[in-house]
């Protein structure tokens, strides 16, 4: 067995694990901490697709790497994606099925690994991911995926990264990927990078008592674990980092 796949069966393991302690409603809108990372997610990310451009998706090629029950998928929909234009992978296979019975049927879906997508250089005019880096410990794994996701990725195209930047002490499945390793694993390209997500226990907790008081907190950066981060490919000559305080 080769390391990817040793990794592979690790984070089924995990997730096989979760699965049985996590309560269901764990991350349900219903809850208005959810409902407010929720909304600041999809603020933040439309308002970087415009900024670069992306907007609008119905001609645009999508892959949501890790796209797991398809949550975001749905959302590209609603954000203008045609479907027959989206496409979705995932480890596990469960969730795949998921998918596939609450989406449309134009909407492509495949389960495999990420070290092997699937699809001919330069397909994608926009690639996803959200917390799948984080949930992956071997980083020659991580780069592969890393190099598979440039490969397949147009040169005009971005990717859209979703993701930890600290270690979870409530979960010990999970590793956050701080700014140096995102600009290590793709490298010749350009960076926007957005703090955002209040700490999901806390907000969890306080959103039961204010919706407001969550995005005040969010807003203020200190308590935020994720890193929301457009990344373009560039020429190494022209290679710039830009950080946003949106």
């Amino acid at each position: 067995m080769d390391q990817p796949e040793r990794e592979e069966n690790r984070i089924r393991e995990a997730y096989a694990r979760r699965k049985q302690f996590v309560p269901s409603d764990r991350y349900s809108l219903a809850n208005s901490g959810n409902l407010s990372i929720e909304q600041e997610r999809e603020r933040c990310l439309l308002h970087s697709l415009a900024k670069f451009g992306r907007v609008p998706l119905y001609d645009k090629r999508i892959l949501d790497v890790g796209c797991g029950n398809g949550p975001l998928l749905f959302n590209l929909i609603r954000w203008g994606a045609r479907p027959e234009n989206i496409f979705g992978m995932d480890l596990q296979e469960e969730r795949i099925a998921t998918a596939r019975a609450l989406l449309p049927n134009s909407v492509t879906l495949k389960s495999g690994s990420a070290t092997r997508i699937d699809f001919s250089d330069q397909t994608f005019d926009l690639l996803f991911q959200s917390t799948v880096f984080s949930s992956i410990f071997d980083n020659a794994v991580r780069q592969q995926i890393a190099n598979e996701m440039l490969r397949v990725l147009k040169p005009d195209g971005c990717i859209v990264w979703y993701d930890f930047h600290v270690n979870n002490p409530l979960n010990p499945d999970v590793r956050g990927v701080k700014k140096e390793e995102i600009k290590h694993l793709f490298p010749h390209c350009q960076f926007d990078f957005h703090r955002i997500t209040l700490m999901p226990p806390a907000a969890r907790v306080l959103g039961r008592l204010s919706f407001m008081l969550c995005e005040i907190l969010s807003s203020l950066k200190v308590c935020t674990t994720h890193y929301l981060v457009i990344i373009t490919k560039v020429s190494p000559s022209l290679m710039v980092v830009r950080s946003s305080k949106y």
